[in-house]
């Protein structure tokens, strides 16, 4: 059972298990809730900050695709080199969330919380001031693994604190943070970079993550979810099927989608910083319907809907570059059904193990970034081998692969869907 610190003496109660959605299971180890649920206004205002600690790590991470030019000139760099800042980042979180999560198994998710805030911190700070480029390089890998240990965290926090049939909503705010870093993070991260210089862009990052740290400290309970200390046991899950069927989906869409978003500035004629704004709109507002939509319409749905949207879009990019007009509204339609699938992915992730939510939603995380890896270097390959088109043709080939791949893995359940409506306890 999970516990709630920082709320009092009310007491924990276990509720009956309920269906998270269509035919999936909740996650039993966090199906408690207190006397007085956590939900409402109470339950946003423990969420926001974790929401806000994701804000800022998206928009380090992110920001990087709209400084190429500045941080190529100032480290003497190529742009492709510069990119690869981006890559680091990504391969770093990818190998280091699993074995960090192991190693701060035993501490508190509130003071892992706060550490891996910090650590980011640190490492954005760290850029801000390195002179070289091997320097900068080095202090991405610690800003990583500060983010390494936030986000995963923040997740499996938002999720033991959230009443079941609330739980997709919960999530999707937090994620939100990482959708909201699109649309206002990195434009004015973007703007900020060539107003001043990529430099100060960093600083802000790092103000960024100081507020979230604040929030954390401030408003976010302790939790306590039992895990193990063991790295083996990081691994078990990957011995489940619905697993690894999660993850190759994750990989793929998000190898297809960073492969064009990475290197959009190279693919349109177009004000970058207008297009990237639109694309970080739709973002926010589709991870917040995707949220909604999977607690009422299942997760399967939804997954099928963003992918199916995702390669289309990919490859509609020749037709968006015609005008300015047409490509705002393509990167708004593409983005916003693109994110519906962050969090119904969470929640598949949920229900293949409601014994292990930690460790899944880990997993979950790494093979995100693990996806981002593979479009640094794949588009960046593409694009100095064959131009935009063979970043097209890239992104839209892998959005393809993931949808195949995902209507192959991820059948309909057979069993009749529950509503959390109908199988909510009655309070």
């Amino acid at each position: 059972m999970s516990s709630v610190a920082g709320c009092g003496s009310r007491r924990m109660e276990p509720s009956y298990p309920v269906a998270l959605f269509d035919n999936h299971q909740t996650m039993r180890q966090f199906d408690v809730r207190p006397t007085v649920p956590l939900e409402g206004r109470l339950l946003s205002t423990r969420l926001y900050p974790l929401a806000a600690g994701n804000f800022a790590i998206g928009t380090g991470m992110f920001v990087t695709a709209g400084l190429l030019p500045p941080i190529s000139t100032d480290l003497d760099v190529s742009p492709a080199a510069a990119g690869q800042l981006m890559t680091v980042f990504a391969l770093t979180y990818a190998v280091l969330s699993p074995p960090l999560a192991a190693v701060t198994a035993r501490m508190p998710r509130r003071t892992l919380l706060l550490t891996g805030m910090g650590v980011f911190v640190l490492g954005n700070a760290l850029t801000a001031l390195a002179p070289t480029y091997p320097l900068v390089m080095a202090t991405r890998v610690l800003a990583a693994a500060g983010a390494a240990m936030f986000t995963p965290t923040a997740s499996a926090v938002a999720s033991a604190l959230s009443a079941p049939e609330r739980r997709g909503r919960a999530l999707a705010l937090v994620i939100g943070g990482m959708s909201l870093a699109s649309a206002i993070g990195v434009p004015l991260g973007t703007w900020l970079g060539d107003a001043a210089s990529w430099r100060a862009t960093l600083w802000l990052v790092t103000g960024l993550g100081v507020a979230g740290f604040a929030g954390v400290a401030a408003l976010v309970p302790d939790v306590t979810i039992p895990i193990s200390g063991r790295l083996k046991d990081r691994f078990v899950p990957l011995g489940d099927r619905r697993v690894l069927a999660v993850l190759g989906t994750h990989v793929l869409m998000f190898a297809a989608s960073f492969a064009a978003y990475t290197y959009l500035g190279s693919l349109f004629d177009l004000p970058p910083a207008a297009v990237l704004w639109a694309w970080g709109l739709g973002a926010v507002v589709g991870n917040q319907l995707g949220g909604r939509f999977t607690d009422v319409y299942g997760p399967r749905r939804m997954i099928m809907i963003a992918l199916v949207a995702g390669t289309v879009f990919l490859a509609l990019i020749p037709v968006a570059n015609l005008a300015l007009p047409v490509a705002l509204v393509w990167a708004f339609l593409w983005s916003a059904l693109g994110w519906l699938l962050a969090p119904a992915q969470q929640f598949r992730t949920v229900a293949a193990v409601p014994d292990n939510v930690s460790v899944g939603l880990g997993l979950l995380s790494s093979a995100q970034y693990l996806g981002l890896f593979v479009a640094g270097l794949a588009g960046g390959a593409a694009l100095g081998g064959w131009g935009r088109t063979g970043v097209i043709v890239l992104s839209t080939g892998l959005g393809l692969a993931a949808l195949l791949f995902t209507l192959v893995t991820y059948r309909p359940e057979a069993a009749p869907a529950i509503s959390s409506r109908e199988s909510a306890p009655v309070r």
